[in-house]
């Protein structure tokens, strides 16, 4: 396994490089992710950190695809830029991933919802500073004694996505990752749009 360092933390990586995406799985994904980086919600900050991520479940199974680490600052995504994550443990800090690049760190915070509620099919994490303030400790927010990419940030994910307002709000602000802001839905399509609800609002 490699060791990843994306600025937030570091964790391990078994990465096969191969072509693991086709184009249909990712097509609608894309699509939404393209729209997220026009409104700034996914980008990069000038100290050349990429921040956002979206992710789909890979149908009856608990593992997923995720656009791939450090992507954030690219405008358009192609196949090369997901991977498909077949394992992980966010108590050992490892995901297994096959693609043409290796996963993001932000993996494991994706994989802890999928977990806990398999109706859940998308996931979608962005950076935005004014809507993380206006809504945190407002909608279902984390421990913010729990930092982002952290076993207990993971385990604090499950608990809320089994509380019955996360569910109805399919919304979690991050307090122990500034400006990390967590929609999911059925579908990429539900997951951006409880998103662009509250944006609009701004």
């Amino acid at each position: 396994m490699n060791t990843i360092d994306e600025g937030y933390i570091k964790y391990f990586c078994q990465w096969q490089k191969k072509s693991a995406i086709a184009l249909a799985d990712i097509g609608e994904l894309n699509l939404w992710r393209t729209e997220l980086y026009k409104l700034g919600l996914i980008g990069e900050y000038d100290n050349g950190i990429g921040f956002g991520n979206l992710s789909i479940r890979i149908p009856h199974s608990n593992n997923l695809i995720i656009s791939g680490t450090q992507t954030g600052g690219i405008a358009e995504l192609s196949l090369k830029h997901y991977t498909k994550v077949t394992d992980y443990d966010w108590q050992q800090n490892y995901v297994v991933c096959e693609g043409l690049i290796k996963a993001s760190s932000e993996t494991l915070t994706h994989a802890a919802i999928y977990v806990a509620q398999t109706q859940i099919n998308a996931v979608v994490h962005v950076h935005h500073d004014k809507l993380w303030r206006k809504l945190r400790d407002r909608v279902p927010t984390t421990d913010p004694s729990c930092a982002y990419g952290t076993p207990e940030m993971a385990e604090e994910i499950v608990k809320l996505c089994q509380q019955p307002e996360t569910l109805k709000q399919k919304i979690i602000i991050m307090s122990g990752h500034e400006e990390g802001i967590l929609t999911f839905g059925n579908t990429v399509e539900e997951a951006v749009n409880v998103l662009l609800e509250h944006y609009a609002c701004l």
